[in-house]
């Protein structure tokens, strides 16, 4: 990434564009601003880091919406959702981000973002369709996409065995291949795909 992404980013996309959209579980990121970094508020530099690879390209907010169910202390579970096409004054240091969602974990109001009492299967059933990432599915490059696709994946320690099972019942597993990835390298590959096949 050029040293020119830092550069705050304005989106102009309507919001009734099509969109992928990316639902990270994470088992242990805190619910409250009590955290001192995003590693110490149980691992939310994970989901800072899918945040980024979600919705950011070079130069431009990407037509894509990224949901965090957060699962740690004091309140679980919330539903972390960011918007790109509405995101504002969003720069991709990790500084920025631990700022922002310190504030809306506060429940401080920032543009783009959305803060709500709802669980997984919730989302997920609200959803519809979903693409499991699990090194077992299909290979990526057999699935046939529904347009506006939604994609399921788990944090550090991986998405639990029974909400993984709730979630199939919506959709099917996609495997990236017989190597493990990070969470965020995950999203960056799906999108990499899309991308190359002019999936939106």
């Amino acid at each position: 990434m050029d040293q020119r992404s830092n550069a705050t980013v304005i989106s102009v996309k309507p919001a009734n564009s099509t969109v992928r959209e990316f639902i990270l579980f994470s088992r242990t990121a805190r619910t409250d601003s009590n955290f001192t970094s995003l590693m110490d508020g149980g691992r939310l530099d994970v989901v800072y880091q899918c945040i980024l690879m979600s919705i950011f390209s070079s130069h431009k907010h990407r037509d894509t919406k990224f949901h965090g169910i957060l699962n740690g202390s004091p309140n679980p579970p919330l539903h972390l959702e960011v918007d790109g096409r509405e995101l504002r004054d969003a720069r991709v240091d990790e500084k920025t981000w631990e700022d922002i969602l310190r504030k809306v974990l506060s429940g401080e109001a920032h543009p783009g973002i959305k803060l709500e009492k709802k669980s997984f299967q919730e989302l997920v059933k609200e959803k519809g369709k979903v693409y499991v990432l699990e090194e077992k599915g299909m290979d990526i490059s057999k699935v046939k996409f529904d347009k506006n696709p939604v994609f399921v994946l788990g944090d550090q320690v991986g998405l639990p065995k029974k909400d993984e099972k709730f979630a199939l019942r919506y959709g099917e597993k996609v495997s990236l291949g017989k190597g493990l990835y990070l969470s965020s390298s995950s999203i960056d590959i799906v999108n990499w795909w899309l991308d190359r096949k002019g999936i939106q």
